[in-house]
């Protein structure tokens, strides 16, 4: 028998123990599915935005996975840092460890201001309205009037989408009772996304960026004389673009034909104003946030235009952008996993095919799949093709693996190590507590959004 350890239970990690389950060199093999938090899924259950109910509907693919008798989930069991496992000790336990641990941190912007009060990566919002336990439930007011999102990715939509979004239609949703409350009473009537270049360098999708268009009480505004300084919108019709470049600028298009309506004179509408305007701004570099009463009060752009080398160059103009909230949505990158190699510039783990490199020799028995192995590119599905090559290398391994010495029952050792693993059954109390307070507040399933709440969950305890 092949005992494998994953780390991480989002897409990547289900998909390499799908990998571990399809393949056939290897027919006995058994896999446990390990996570620091006591929920599986990732950033299915975390990351995905709580409308987009189709793509959170993966979950019962990966679900299927979990489920196999082949496969075990242990949760609440943290890989190395301080109070957690060691790669050194995990090793000790199977005869291979997949590490799928993702992308965990959010790049900065290298701006001054960045640290204000009311300045936050758009991570933490997305944390925050998908009930991460690490985040407090009550971490977002919403008082501000004006928000800046900086990114023009689909991470930098989501967030306009629900900053915008009326929280009565995210009532039928999981989204947490704080998290709804605030939305509820939020007085944000502008959202801008910002990005320093142009639309047709913009990483949205056209779905995404439909799902603006189709908010109620919501009002998209583009500007056409920033869409015209993009050469690509510019020569549209005469230049064989990606196809999703050509719908977005499509999209763009009708947008800018449409009349904004007046504005009161201070530049933003009054809080009784139920329209919400969503700007979707081009060529603005963010340079500083500026501070008044000791918060975050405006972002400073400088303007860009296009290079002639499909890049962007200052103008030596500038832009003051009203702002009591920003979350800047510019990007993810790895972090280190003490007792793991790291490369810091590339934020990933050295690997050959999959194998983890140590001093550039491959580590047989250690391995990586998904954003930590590769850095935070493609979609959910890019996960699959990826844990596919993975354990390739894995199974190809699997002669000297197999050799190695691994425990016959690592559960009951990190049990000896002081641990408090939360199995399948403890997740699928999580589900029916959920499933109960929901009801409890006239709605579907909500979700917990606290480290006491889901671990009390786990062991089956009232809340």
């Amino acid at each position: 028998m092949l005992r494998v350890a994953v780390v991480g239970s989002g897409p990547s990690g289900v998909y390499t123990a799908q990998a571990l389950l399809n393949q056939s060199l290897v027919p006995d093999v058994r896999v446990h599915v390990l996570d620091r938090l006591p929920t599986p899924y990732g950033l299915v259950r975390y990351g995905v935005a709580p409308d987009h109910e189709k793509i959170k509907s993966l979950q019962n693919s990966l679900r299927a996975v979990l489920e196999d008798e082949r496969v075990t989930f242990v949760g609440h069991v943290q890989i190395g840092g301080t109070g957690g496992v060691s790669p050194a000790r995990l090793a000790e336990l199977y005869h291979a460890v997949v590490y799928c641990v993702g992308a965990a941190a959010d790049r900065p912007l290298a701006v001054p201001g960045e640290d204000l009060p009311g300045s936050y990566s758009a991570t933490r919002f997305v944390s925050w309205y998908s009930a991460h336990p690490d985040i407090a439930p009550d971490g977002f007011a919403l008082q501000a009037r004006s928000a800046v999102v900086i990114g023009v990715g689909n991470v930098a939509v989501d967030v306009a989408r629900i900053l915008a979004r009326g929280a009565d239609e995210l009532r039928a949703t999981d989204v947490p009772r704080a998290a709804l409350g605030a939305l509820a009473g939020s007085r944000v009537r502008e959202v801008h996304i910002a990005g320093r270049r142009g639309p047709s360098q913009a990483r949205f999708t056209t779905k995404e960026l439909r799902e603006l268009g189709a908010l109620p009480g919501a009002r998209i505004v583009v500007d056409p004389a920033e869409l015209a300084m993009d050469p690509s919108y510019a020569a549209q019709e005469g230049l064989p673009l990606p196809a999703v470049v050509r719908r977005n600028l499509e999209v763009l298009r009708g947008w800018s034909a449409e009349a904004e309506p007046a504005v009161p004179v201070h530049g933003h509408p009054a809080a009784s104003d139920a329209v919400r305007r969503i700007r979707l701004r081009f060529f603005l570099r963010p340079v500083e946030l500026l501070e008044r009463g000791g918060r975050v009060a405006g972002v400073r752009f400088a303007r860009t235009a296009p290079d002639g080398a499909g890049g962007v160059q200052d103008t030596g103009g500038y832009e003051d952008v009203e702002a009591q909230l920003v979350l800047r949505a510019v990007g993810y990158r790895g972090v280190e996993l003490p007792g793991l190699p790291f490369d810091p510039v590339r934020g990933t783990v050295p690997h050959a095919a999959g194998r983890v490199l140590r001093d550039g020799v491959p580590s047989h028995g250690e391995y990586v799949a998904g954003w930590i192995k590769r850095g935070p590119t493609g979609v959910i599905g890019s996960n699959r093709s990826c844990a596919k090559e993975t354990v390739a290398s894995l199974i190809e391994d699997a002669p000297l693996l197999a050799r190695r010495p691994a425990a016959e029952d690592p559960l009951a050792v990190l049990r000896a190590w002081g641990l408090r693993p939360v199995e399948w059954d403890g997740w699928l109390s999580i589900e029916r507590a959920e499933a109960a307070l929901g009801r409890s507040l006239g709605r579907g399933p909500v979700k917990i959004p606290d480290w006491p709440g889901l671990l009390a969950a786990a062991r089956g305890e009232e809340g």
